[in-house]
């Protein structure tokens, strides 16, 4: 491909992105409304349910992970930290797996950039997520008031203001994740089932419930970070968690991880996009 078929494919792209990015956003809100329809409590919920999965998991495992631990500040915080980021990533890239099926009758009918679908997709898991740091801010003001769980040794620092980075660098990686999931999807549809199986198996082994520091076998912690969820989520700890610098190959790490994901996903979009509509 030549440098100028290239910058044409680009400036074209730009083009139908800026034609279509009204459409985009009422995709994105179409789906938070479907998302809570005939619910009494609504978008309250993306509130609601961290918090009540934060206090049931402290509940099962704080007495395991969370005392006489020195690598952990506060143990519900610390749990919510991690957990929020993963769930995210879980829900964003599962909506957007199957966003091309679940919109097939209108790409058959209607001509749209097909991308607009799983992108769609996770922007409106994006703004639940986004929505959820509220409930962070009220769960670490509480601890750090009531000193509950150690929490009185939580620091406040300007440094939680750059959250935002470790959460742009896990909204780009769910972008690249949830392209290739949802090209794979329309072909294979055990694809499903088989991330359902992959996204448990990764609850665990990223430390979300456990400091890394409780595992000892060496392979097992190279596998660990390894994952890019690792040094994303431990980038936003260091922010929220212990107002500490971020580290700078944590950084690196993540943000080529995400963007070489995102890279690839949109390569392998780009390859298959015509051909999608033949196999819905």
């Amino acid at each position: 491909m030549s440098k100028r078929t290239a910058q044409g494919e680009i400036s074209h792209g730009v083009e139908m992105f800026s034609k279509y990015k009204n459409l985009l956003f009422e995709l994105t809100r179409k789906n938070i409304s479907l998302k809570y329809r005939n619910s009494w409590l609504g978008i309250f919920w993306s509130f609601l349910q961290p918090l009540l999965n934060m206090i049931v998991l402290s509940v099962v495992f704080g007495g395991l992970f969370g005392k006489s631990n020195k690598h952990v500040i506060c143990y519900p915080v610390f749990l919510f930290t991690g957990r929020l980021l993963f769930d995210f990533f879980n829900s964003a890239t599962k909506q957007s797996m199957t966003s091309f099926r679940r919109n097939a009758a209108i790409i058959k009918k209607v001509y749209v950039p097909k991308y607009m679908y799983p992108l769609s997709s996770i922007f409106s898991t994006f703004v639940t997520f986004a929505i959820s740091i509220l409930c962070l801010i009220f769960v670490w003001v509480f601890f750090k008031l009531t000193g509950v769980s150690n929490g009185h040794a939580l620091e406040l620092s300007w440094r939680a203001l750059l959250c935002f980075v470790p959460m742009f660098l896990i909204l780009v990686f769910s972008v690249g994740v949830g392209f290739i999931l949802a090209v794979l999807n329309v072909y294979f549809k055990d694809i499903e089932y088989i991330w359902d199986v992959l996204t448990r198996l990764l609850l665990y082994m990223v430390p979300i419930l456990y400091p890394l520091q409780r595992i000892e076998t060496r392979w097992i912690i190279v596998i660990i970070k390894i994952n890019p969820l690792y040094s994303m989520i431990e980038l936003f700890r260091q922010c929220v968690l212990y107002g500490m610098p971020m580290s700078w190959k944590l950084l690196a790490y993540a943000a080529a991880a995400a963007f070489i994901t995102l890279a690839v996903g949109v390569f392998i979009f780009d390859r298959k996009s015509d051909d999608l509509i033949y196999h819905l």
